[in-house]
């Protein structure tokens, strides 16, 4: 009776397999449905006779082809019997692309398009068309461009948030040039932090080089997605491929196709993660937000009266969890939209309102412009535990750089250096108090933990920047 009651469940379980198989996916009417909408986008440039764009002659081009071996990427090169000639157009790159609608919008990704002297775009039914950039974001990796057609088949568009880790999907591209190629999966992860100012969808659909610019398709044949990157050691897939959200890709699109370009919302703040060691020396009761490591003069965070070493914790109501979070609420928001911006300052919680200023696409950081020499005191020992030598500033230097008070650092080693402070900053508070004097600045760090990490604002020709000086013992 024992071994008759033990053996009766192991049935059901040899029946879930065959259950399972049953209920394996079908993605034939999703071919059919989708499919037309997706392009072939093949890039051109103008080169010099007998040169290839890679720069190479076409011999040793045909070398590496025949015996598979990739080829490098080599600057291109005139020799002098072909400075004269004509340039001549030769193939470039292959990508994928789909119908954003029937009169010839075509979205891809911008790294497929740019560079590129000549777009052709090849459709399901072999007809071919040269393309006009409409306009490329390289930030978030869209690009649209225009065919002269019209009643052509475009894709629908899916809810991202609707979309669940585990579902199955689809990709449809040319890898390797082989147009019309599908390939199947499930989502792996979303919200992947590998862009600046998008949130990636993950996926183990095999996508390779020309997959690019291809839509990830939902089961419900609607684009949730652009395949844009690849994790790979070879070149080729490795199982994880990755995708820009729909809805994002769609919003930069708009801006395309409305202006060419796309502006999106800054306030001018260097950022990085609240670790466990900033969040205790703040007085956090957890590492949560984006610590402002600098503060450009003149910006909308300086305007506001944000610091360097403040914590910002929400952005216009929204919670800022992890330092991505941060750029990609303010660039989605509109240039001149006044906003609040919530920090944690020396143990309380403080709210900024912040109008939003344009991003500059070619933005640099202003160069560093040290304080003219002064008498190079002697280091007290306190400071000299931390590595520093400060003087006191002129009336002249806090005129120019427009500081109330601080101190200059004359000399920098050990611990101080490898927190990144350099001969010329202008230390503006320690341990979370401002010093205006070099007794000011012994002072606090005769007081500081020396066990504990210290933390430091400093001034650096246009930015504040926060720092964490770890005293050596």
């Amino acid at each position: 009776m024992t071994l008759g009651i033990a053996m009766v469940p192991a049935q059901p379980a040899l029946a879930q397999p065959a259950a399972a198989a049953r209920g394996l996916p079908d993605f034939t009417d999703l071919v059919d449905q989708v499919g037309p909408a997706v392009v072939n986008i093949r890039t051109t440039e103008r080169v010099t006779p007998g040169e290839s764009a890679t720069g190479m002659d076409e011999e040793m081009r045909e070398f590496f082809k025949r015996f598979g071996v990739p080829i490098p990427n080599i600057p291109k090169q005139q020799s002098p019997q072909r400075r004269n000639q004509q340039p001549e157009e030769q193939p470039r790159g292959v990508g994928s692309g789909f119908i954003l609608s029937s009169d010839g919008f075509v979205m891809t990704n911008a790294h497929v398009v740019d560079g590129a002297d000549e777009v052709i775009v090849t459709l399901t039914d072999k007809r071919e068309f040269k393309a006009k950039i409409i306009g490329a974001d390289k930030r978030s990796d869209v690009a649209v461009v225009k065919i002269d057609a019209t009643g052509l088949p475009a894709v629908k568009m899916g809810d991202v948030n609707r979309l669940k880790v585990g579902e199955w999907v689809i990709a449809i591209g040319s890898p390797f040039g082989l147009d019309n190629t599908v390939t199947a999966g499930i989502v792996s992860a979303k919200q992947r932090d590998t862009g600046d100012y998008l949130p990636l969808i993950q996926t183990d659909v095999a996508v390779n080089p020309g997959n690019s610019g291809g839509p990830l398709i939902n089961m419900r044949g609607e684009v949730v997605g652009i395949n844009s990157q690849i994790y790979s050691r070879s070149g080729g897939f490795m199982g994880i491929s990755f995708a820009i959200p729909i809805d994002e890709a769609i919003r930069v699109s708009d801006q395309l196709r409305a202006s060419g370009r796309v502006t999106r919302g800054r306030i001018g703040v260097q950022i990085e993660q609240v670790s466990k060691d900033v969040a205790e020396s703040l007085g956090m009761a957890k590492a949560q937000g984006a610590l402002v490591r600098g503060v450009e003069v003149g910006s909308p965070a300086e305007k506001a009266g944000i610091e360097a070493g403040d914590v910002i914790t929400k952005f216009d109501g929204k919670a800022v969890e992890k330092t991505v979070d941060l750029p990609r609420l303010v660039g989605n928001t509109k240039p001149g939209t006044k906003a609040n911006v919530t920090v944690f300052r020396r143990g309380q919680t403080r709210e900024f309102p912040i109008t939003i200023a344009e991003i500059d696409p070619d933005e640099k950081a202003a160069a560093s412009k040290n304080a003219p020499g002064a008498v190079k005191p002697k280091a007290s020992a306190a400071a000299e535990q931390l590595g520093l030598i400060v003087a006191e500033l002129t009336d002249a230097q806090r005129k120019e750089l427009k500081l109330k008070g601080g101190v200059r650092v004359t000399e920098v080693t050990e611990a101080a250096a490898r927190a990144g402070l350099r001969e010329g900053d202008v230390i503006l508070s320690v341990a979370n108090t401002e010093v205006h004097s070099v007794k000011e600045f012994d002072a606090v760090i005769a007081k500081a933990d020396k066990s504990k990490p210290i933390n430091v604002l400093y001034r650096r020709g246009e930015w504040a920047q926060y720092a964490l000086i770890r005293p050596s013992r």
